[in-house]
This record gives structure tokens, sequence and C-alpha cells, in this order.
């Protein structure tokens, strides 16, 4: 019993000095200084506007198309036989009004020639080679290039008489 009541008393020692009498040690305050503001030296960036973008009206493209005359009615009979077209040879890449893996031809005669446009539809490997601006879709569109799909001029103006309608 002398024994635990021995061990019992160093317990309740350590257990005492263990925990009381914490010291609260000084912490040494971090400072600085702030620095005033200077002023920025680097130019904006200018925003470079995409290709698919741009205004172009000017430019007729390389191929064989070198002047289109544009009635000012709509061939409704041309715009149907171009919606064919369209849609069996040009949705698999292109969507009437979004971006997908080409532009979107929405509003694609307020932004390029009718020239340039049937150039690139009937010669688009000649044209992403020379063609300036057809050279930064080819950029921005990943490097997918358009496929030459074998249309005649015909086709090629009816799809543009389709494109006419799109607003």
């Amino acid at each position: 019993m002398k024994t635990t009541l021995k061990l019992i008393t160093v317990l309740f020692v350590t257990l005492l000095l263990s925990c009381g009498g914490k010291e609260e040690k000084k912490k040494e305050k971090f400072s600085y200084q702030k620095k005033t503001p200077t002023e920025q030296t680097t130019a904006p960036k200018a925003e470079k506007t995409p290709a698919s973008k741009k205004i172009d009206l000017d430019n007729k493209g390389i191929g064989p198309v070198k002047s289109v005359d544009l009635s000012a009615a709509i061939d409704q009979e041309m715009v149907a036989h171009g919606a064919d077209v369209y849609k069996k040879m040009c949705t698999a890449c292109h969507r009437v009004d979004k971006k997908f893996v080409g532009p979107a031809p929405t509003g694609i005669l307020e932004r390029r020639s009718p020239e340039w446009v049937m150039n690139m539809i009937l010669n688009p490997e000649e044209m992403t080679k020379k063609d300036p601006l057809a050279k930064e879709l080819l950029m921005e569109f990943n490097g997918s290039p358009m496929a030459n799909q074998g249309l005649t001029e015909k086709d090629a103006r009816a799809v543009l008489e389709y494109f006419r309608t799109l607003k």
C-alpha cells in the first residue's frame, strides 16, 4: 500500500508540474512597409480580332470565280438547291449559326465578298495555301482544312444564294 501511495503521489506531482506554469513566449512581430503603387509601364494588349470576325469585302480569293453578280431579289429555287447541297456536303463541319469544326456561314456575306466565298468552296486547298485570310481561318480553326467537296460552280453559286438567306 505504501508503494501505491508513493506511486499516486509521484503521478499527481508530475501532473501538476506538466499542466501548470505555462510561460508565454514573446512572439516576434513581422512588419513590412507597403510599397507605393508604381505606374504600369507596359502598354495594354490590343485585342486581336479573330479571322472569322474580320471584315474583308475587297478580297476575291484565289480560284476560278472572278466576278459574281447578286441580284437584289433572292432566287428561292436556287436557295432550295443550295440548302440541299449544304445539308448534304457541309454539315459535317459547319453549323448554320455557331462555330463548329469550321465557321458558321450566318452573315458571311457581311464579312466576305461573294467571289471569296465561292472560291473557298471550290478551291479550298489553294486558298488555305495562298490567301492570307484563309490561312488565318485555318489557324483559328485548329488547322482543320476545309475539304474540297468537288462541287460545280452551279452548286457553289446555289450555296452562296442559300447563305444570303442566313441573317
